[in-house]
């Protein structure tokens, strides 16, 4: 299927574009349990890196679902695909000069290192959203737990479908002992110790 397709070199290189941007380019990897916070620090620190002059892009779970994943359900095979295709999408970012964030449940640990395997070893950040699963019931902010709870969504994250935590991830946010902005900082150190921005 793929013999006729040949692979374009772009003019302007990943290098350049990082050059121009004056920052790295990296995949910012978010996983973690529905109502964690992955969405919400994930723009937070987008906003204040832009704010900061850095190109930044969120690739949200539930907005991609909308348009490029809306064909795919919920089995372990759609999720698959789902990680599959946003992998793909955020090495474009990356090749185009961009911090890229992708806040996605992302619940093996498998479909997490596949999407590493896209790009180089510093272009990946797992960043692990770490909340118990009883605080994000609490919070809830969809109503999706009291569902999955009743029933009403099967192969539900976390109670009637499994989530792995990452085994080694480059950063843990714990959500349920600090703020949003105390989480973006903590992002933000992390970037400017690997001196990936400014």
């Amino acid at each position: 299927m793929t013999e006729n397709i040949v692979w374009h070199e772009q003019l302007v290189t990943k290098d350049e574009q990082r050059a121009k941007n004056r920052h790295h380019s990296a995949v910012l990897y978010f996983t973690g349990l529905s109502g964690s916070g992955k969405s919400t620090i994930a723009n937070a620190a987008a906003r204040r890196l832009h704010d900061l002059g850095a190109n930044t892009y969120v690739l949200d779970g539930d907005n991609v679902r909308h348009g490029l994943n809306k064909d795919l359900g919920f089995s372990d095979e759609a999720r698959k695909e789902n990680i599959r295709r946003i992998g793909e999408v955020a090495k474009l970012f990356v090749d185009s000069g961009q911090l890229v964030f992708t806040a996605f449940i992302s619940p093996f640990q498998e479909d997490r290192d596949s999407v590493r395997r896209l790009v180089k070893e510093d272009e990946f950040v797992e960043v692990y959203i770490s909340c118990p699963l009883d605080a994000c019931e609490q919070r809830d902010p969809k109503g999706l737990y009291e569902k999955a709870r009743a029933g009403v969504i099967p192969e539900f994250t976390g109670i009637s479908s499994p989530y792995e935590a990452p085994v080694n991830p480059e950063l843990i946010l714990e959500t349920d002992r600090f703020t949003v902005e105390e989480c973006v900082e903590q992002l933000i150190s992390y970037l400017r110790e690997k001196k990936w921005v400014d």
